[in-house]
C-alpha cells in the first residue's frame, strides 16, 4: 500500500517542477498562495488542511483529496477525526462522494502503513 503513496508524491513532486520551471508568474504566485494558506494563522493548520479536505472531497477532486490527507496524517490527524471529515463532505455534497470515500479510505490505510 506504500506505493501508493509513493506514486502519488513523485509523480506530484515531478509534475510541480515542469509546471515551476516554466516561470509563469500567475502560476508560481498561485502554487504559494496555496502552500501559504495553510500554514497556522488564526485557524491552525492541522484543522486548516481537514478543512481543505473536506472541500477537495466535495469538488471530488482525487489528487486533492491524497494531497489533503497526507498533510491531515503529517499534522497528526486521527483516523477517528479523518472519518468525522469524511462524514462531514458526505453529508455536504451527497451520495456523489461516496467513491471518493472509499478511495480516500485507501489512501488513509497506505499513509498509515507507510510507518
Amino acid at each position: 500500500m506504500a506505493d501508493l503513496v509513493n506514486e502519488f508524491n513523485d509523480y506530484r513532486s515531478k509534475m510541480n517542477e515542469v509546471i515551476l520551471e516554466q516561470k509563469n508568474l500567475t502560476l508560481n504566485r498561485f502554487f504559494n498562495l496555496d502552500m501559504h494558506a495553510y500554514a497556522d494563522g488564526a485557524i491552525d493548520a492541522k484543522t486548516k488542511e481537514m478543512l481543505g479536505l473536506v472541500a477537495s472531497m466535495v469538488l471530488r477532486c482525487d489528487d486533492c483529496i491524497k494531497y489533503h490527507l497526507g498533510k491531515s496524517y503529517e499534522a497528526g490527524v486521527t483516523t477517528e477525526q479523518v472519518y468525522e471529515v469524511f462524514a462531514i463532505a458526505n453529508l455536504v455534497g451527497g451520495s456523489i462522494c461516496i467513491p471518493h470515500t472509499r478511495r480516500a479510505a485507501e489512501y488513509w490505510q497506505a499513509l498509515q502503513s507507510t510507518n
